[in-house]
């Protein structure tokens, strides 16, 4: 149930964030999400592609910086409180939640966010006990 997500260390400059996503766009691997977070100096591009061999490959022939990380694709429903009770339920747990982003949203019933946390496979474990709808990576990249 884990998923690959790419983090590549920017320069935080003009063209940089584009830079790497023609890279890939180039190579022909999409981009099924992503996340920046930057300070003055750097910034931290994370990507979601179903291709991260690929990716991480063409990157590192661009001479570019590539950390692997384990992320979790949940499901949560999307509706007032969906989020905070799925929150509420972590909060019994000793797991840590790094950081979140959401990659599918909109008029659904659901909305699936990738989640980092301090121990992938304990909370793999602790949210399958808890009904928490885990998303694979097959599924994550199957087409609609």
């Amino acid at each position: 149930m884990k998923i690959k997500q790419i983090s590549l260390f920017l320069e935080n400059k003009p063209g940089r964030v584009s830079g790497a996503c023609r890279i890939l766009a180039d190579a022909g691997v999409n981009i099924e999400t992503m996340s920046l977070a930057d300070t003055e100096q750097f910034g931290i591009l994370r990507l979601i592609v179903q291709d991260w061999e690929k990716a991480v490959s063409v990157f590192e022939q661009h001479g570019i910086v590539v950390k692997l990380t384990d992320v979790i694709a949940l499901q949560v429903a999307n509706k007032p409180g969906g989020l905070a009770d799925l929150l509420g339920l972590l909060d019994q747990t000793q797991l840590n939640i790094e950081y979140v982003y959401t990659i599918h949203c909109g008029k659904t019933e659901t909305a699936t966010l990738i989640f980092r946390f301090n121990d992938p496979e304990e909370a793999i474990q602790t949210l399958q006990k808890q009904g928490v709808r885990l998303v694979g990576a097959d599924e994550l990249f199957e087409k609609k």
